[in-house]
């Protein structure tokens, strides 16, 4: 038996469950469609307007540098934590990353990605 039958039988029990529950709530459920249900639901507030909203772009390029760092940040906490244990060669290492990370920011900023006006 391999040693990690268990993990497969786990999870094909869990997606079986689940496939088991989706299937049994699209049979069993009422079909009653009516203009409300289908209506836009917002804090119990009745929509005010269209439902496409024209966004600068600069809301995507600031979203994006959020998750560059944001994403960052998982690899440089687990490595401080750990860092005395690592030795030199993950300090250079680590150094190489944040060197790569800072001159794409850099460049961002080079490029004016981080000026509201433009």
């Amino acid at each position: 038996m391999s040693a990690y039958a268990v993990v497969y039988a786990f999870a094909l029990v869990g997606v079986g469950f689940a496939a088991v529950v989706l299937i049994a709530a699209r049979v069993f459920r009422p079909s009653v469609p009516y203009a409300r249900k289908d209506s836009t639901y917002e804090c119990g507030i009745p929509a005010v307007g269209s439902t496409e909203v024209k966004l600068n772009i600069r809301f995507h390029t600031f979203a994006l540098l959020f998750v560059l760092f944001d994403v960052e940040i998982l690899y440089v906490y687990p490595w401080a934590v750990t860092a005395r244990e690592l030795g030199r060669l993950a300090l250079y290492e680590m150094g190489a990353f944040l060197a790569i990370v800072f001159l794409g920011l850099a460049f961002a900023w080079r490029k004016g990605a981080l000026s509201w006006e433009q």
